[in-house]
C-alpha cells in the first residue's frame, strides 16, 4: 500500500518522530530517498554501495532522533549526515587503493576495487543522435568525478539535490561565500574540460 502523503513540514515530522510518532518517519523517507540516493550515487559511483549508504543515512536519522533539534532545515541536517558518510567512504576507498610494496606490479592486494571507469573500454560512437547521449553523459560524469572533493560535493548538492548555498554551507561546515566560490571553481573546471562539446 503506497504511503499517504503527510501535510506536515519535514521539521514537524522529525519533531513528531522524536516524540515517539513512528508514523512520521515514513513520509520523510519517501520525500528524501530519491534525492539522497542520487547524491550518494554520484559521490561514491557505485550503485550497491550508494544503496547501503542510503540505508545508513536513515539508520543514523533513527538513532539520532532523540538529539534532533530544529536549528536548521531537515534537509540540511540529513544531507550533512549523507555528506559525512561520503567523506568516510572516500577515505576508506583511498586506503583500499593503496598498493602493497610486496604485491606484484599492476595488481592490487585487495583483489579488486577497480572502478567502472577503469574497467570500461572506450565505446565506438556512431553518428546518430541516439549514441551521442550516453557519450555526453559519460564525459560529464567523468569530469564531475575528477573535481576536487570539496567542489564535487557542493556541485552535487546544488545541481542534483537542489540545496541552497546556505543549506550546503551548513551541511559542509563552510561559510556561504566559500560554498559559492567552490561552485564557481567547479563550474569553471567543468566548462574548460568540456569546452569541445559546445
Amino acid at each position: 500500500m503506497p504511503a499517504v502523503e503527510d501535510g506536515r513540514t519535514d521539521e514537524e515530522l522529525m519533531l513528531a518522530f522524536r516524540e515517539g510518532d513512528s508514523r512520521a518517519f515514513e513520509p520523510l523517507v519517501v520525500r528524501h530517498r530519491r534525492g539522497l540516493f542520487n547524491f550518494l550515487l554520484r559521490s561514491v559511483q557505485n550503485r550497491s554501495r550508494a544503496e547501503e549508504l542510503l540505508q545508513e543515512v536513515f539508520l543514523r536519522v533513527v538513532r539520532s532522533r532523540a538529539r534532533y533539534q530544529q536549528t536548521a532545515k531537515f534537509t540540511t541536517w540529513v544531507y550533512t549526515i549523507a555528506r559525512n558518510l561520503c567523506v568516510d567512504e572516500s577515505r576508506r576507498q583511498k586506503f583500499r587503493r593503496t598498493v602493497s610494496l610486496d604485491a606484484p606490479r599492476g595488481k592490487r592486494d585487495d583483489g579488486g576495487g577497480v572502478s567502472m571507469l577503469d574497467q570500461t573500454a572506450a565505446q565506438q560512437v556512431g553518428t546518430d543522435e541516439a549514441a551521442e547521449g550516453p557519450r555526453i553523459q559519460n564525459r560529464v560524469a567523468a569530469a564531475v568525478a575528477r573535481l576536487p572533493d570539496d567542489q564535487r560535493e557542493v556541485f552535487l548538492m546544488r545541481q542534483i539535490s537542489g540545496l541552497s548555498f546556505k543549506e550546503i554551507g551548513r551541511a559542509v561546515g563552510a561559510p556561504e561565500n566559500t560554498v559559492k566560490s567552490r561552485m564557481r571553481y567547479a563550474l569553471e573546471k567543468l566548462r574548460n574540460e568540456l569546452a569541445d562539446m559546445r
